[in-house]
C-alpha cells in the first residue's frame, strides 16, 4: 500500500510540474513581441508615435491589451511608485516589492503563484516595460487546478482501490501460505493435549514450511521411539527388580520370624542367610546403577577427541584388578570424537563379560586395529541361536541365569556404540570361546602411520 501511495504521489507531482511548466513557458515569452507590428501613429493599439503607451494598456480601448490577454494572460501596469492599473479591477494582483523594483529598472521576476482581487488563482511574472513602468502578466490557473483536482481524485480512488485489492490478495496469499503453519500448530496442540506422538503433519511441497513439517514429524517419531524404549525399560526393570526384592523380603522375613519366635537360626544358617542378603543387595545396587546408565538416551558428556587405545588401556587396568585372568592386549592407535567415560565403561563391560565366563587362570585377548576392537575369551562361547539376543536388555542365556548379573552389561555396550555411530556383534573365537567385536568410526591420530607403526603388545596379569 505504501508503494501504491508513493507512486500516486509521484504521478501527481509530475503532472503538476508539467502543467506549470507549460504556463511558465508562456509567461517567459517577451510580452513586447506579442502584439506584432502596428501602424505608426495608431491610437487604438496602445502606441503613441510608434511607441507602446503604458498607460493606454489600462484603458478599455487598447487593442494590444486584448491581444496580451488572448495569447498570454491579463496585463497589469506597475508604476515606479508602486501603484498599478489594469483594465478590470477584479483581475488586479497586489504587486510585491520585487514587482516595484522591476519598474525601477530591476530584472524580471521569476514566475510565481498569486491571487487576484477577484479570488482567481493565477501564475504571474513581471518584466520591464519602459522607464518607470513594469508589466505584470497573469495567467489564469483555474483549468490547471481543475485538472489537478480531477487527477488527485482519480489517484486517491486508484490508491484506495489498489490498497484494498492488495489487502485482499495479501490476505488470500497469507492464508494460503500459512495454512501449513496452522496445520502444524493444531497438530502440536493436539499432541500436547493427547500425548499421542503418532499423529503426523501433512507435508505439502518442498519449501521451508514443508521442511519444518518434515523436521517436526521426525522429532515426534524420535520422541515416540524414545518413549517406547523408556516404557520397555521400565517394564523390564520392574520384572528384573521383582526377583531380588522378593528374595530379599523372604530372607529378611525368615530372619525376623525366627527372632520373634524365640527360635534363632543356627549360626551357620544365619551366616549363610546374611551372606545371601548381602549378595542380593550388591546385585540390586548393580542393577540400579546399570538401569541409571541405560535411562540416558544421549551422552551426558560433551563430545571430545578420544584416543580409543588409551581408553582400552584404562579399562584393562581396571579389569585386571577384578580376577585372576591374564589380559593380552594388542593395540593400534585410533581416535574418534566421543565420550571417553562411556566408551571406557563399554570396554570394561566387555572385559567383565569375558572374565565372568572364562575359566580361572585363562587368558582374554584384546586387539584394536583400524577402529575395530575384538575381545576373545576362553569360555564356553555363545550359541548361534543366542547371538542375536546377547545385546538385548535383561536377556540372559540359560547357562548364565545361575550366575550373578543383570543382563544389562552388553546392552550398555550396544547403546554406547550406537551413540558413537558404530556397531557391535558376537561370534565364536578361534579357541572356541566368545568373540565380541566392537567397531567405531574414527581416524588414525595425526603423526601416527598405521602402515608402519608396530602393534603394542601388553600383558596384564594379576598373578604377577
Amino acid at each position: 500500500m505504501v508503494a501504491i501511495a508513493s507512486a500516486s504521489g509521484l504521478a501527481y507531482f509530475t503532472m503538476s510540474e508539467a502543467l506549470r511548466s507549460q504556463v511558465d513557458r508562456a509567461l517567459l515569452t517577451n510580452p513586447l513581441t506579442v502584439s506584432g507590428t502596428f501602424p505608426q501613429g495608431s491610437t487604438t493599439d496602445g502606441r503613441v508615435g510608434g511607441r507602446l503607451d503604458p498607460e493606454a494598456l489600462c484603458s478599455g480601448t487598447a487593442d494590444v491589451a486584448t491581444r496580451f490577454q488572448m495569447v498570454i494572460g491579463t496585463v497589469q501596469v506597475v508604476r515606479a511608485d508602486g501603484t498599478t492599473c489594469t483594465r478590470n479591477p477584479a483581475d488586479e494582483v497586489t504587486p510585491t516589492a520585487a514587482d516595484v523594483a522591476v519598474a525601477n529598472g530591476g530584472a524580471a521576476t521569476a514566475p510565481r503563484d498569486d491571487v487576484t482581487q477577484g479570488g482567481t488563482h493565477v501564475r504571474v511574472r513581471t518584466t520591464a516595460l519602459s522607464s518607470g513602468y513594469a508589466l505584470l502578466v497573469a495567467r489564469d490557473l483555474t483549468d490547471v487546478d481543475a485538472t489537478l483536482r480531477q487527477l488527485a481524485l482519480v489517484l486517491v480512488l486508484a490508491t484506495g482501490a489498489g490498497a484494498l485489492l492488495a489487502t485482499v490478495v495479501g490476505l488470500l496469499v497469507a492464508r494460503t501460505g500459512l495454512r501449513p503453519i496452522d496445520d502444524l500448530t493444531r497438530t502440536a496442540e493436539t499432541i500436547a493435549d493427547t500425548q499421542d506422538l503418532s499423529i503426523p503433519i501433512p507435508v505439502r511441497g518442498d519449501d521451508e514450511v514443508a521442511r519444518l513439517a518434515t523436521a517436526f514429524n521426525a522429532m515426534t517419531t524420535a520422541l515416540a521411539v524414545a518413549r517406547a524404549r523408556q516404557q520397555q525399560l521400565v517394564a523390564d526393570a520392574g520384572h528384573e527388580l521383582r526377583t531380588p526384592l522378593t528374595s530379599l523380603r523372604t530372607n529378611i522375613e525368615l530372619l525376623t520370624r525366627s527372632e520373634a519366635a524365640g527360635r534363632p537360626l543356627p549360626p551357620e544358617d544365619r551366616r549363610a542367610l546374611l551372606q545371601s542378603v548381602t549378595a542380593q543387595l550388591v546385585e540390586l545396587g548393580d542393577l540400579v546403577t546399570e538401569l541409571t546408565v541405560l535411562s540416558h538416551d544421549e551422552p551426558q558428556r560433551a563430545q571430545e577427541t578420544v584416543r580409543l587405545d588409551d581408553v582400552v588401556r584404562r579399562a584393562v587396568e581396571r579389569a585386571s584388578r577384578r580376577g585372576d585372568h591374564e589380559l593380552i592386549v594388542d593395540l593400534d592407535p585410533w581416535e574418534l570424537d566421543g565420550d571417553a567415560t562411556a566408551l571406557e565403561r563399554a570396554v570394561l563391560n566387555l572385559l567383565d563379560n569375558a572374565v565372568k565366563f572364562s575359566p580361572a587362570g585363562s587368558a582374554v585377548h584384546l586387539r584394536l586395529a583400524d577402529g575395530t576392537l575384538t575381545v576373545a575369551d576362553a569360555g564356553p562361547g555363545i550359541a548361534e541361536q543366542d547371538r542375536e539376543h546377547v545385546f538385548d536388555r535383561f536377556w540372559r542365556s540359560e547357562r548364565a541365569r545361575g550366575m550373578p548379573g543383570s543382563g544389562l552389561g552388553l546392552a550398555i555396550v550396544a547403546d554406547t556404540v550406537a551413540r558413537h555411530g558404530g556397531a557391535v556383534s558376537a561370534s565364536t573365537a578361534p579357541g572356541g570361546g566368545a568373540l565380541l567385536t566392537l567397531t567405531l568410526p574414527g581416524r588414525p591420530p595425526e603423526g601416527d602411520d598405521p602402515d608402519s607403526a608396530p602393534l603394542s603388545s601388553e600383558h596384564a596379569d594379576p598373578r604377577a
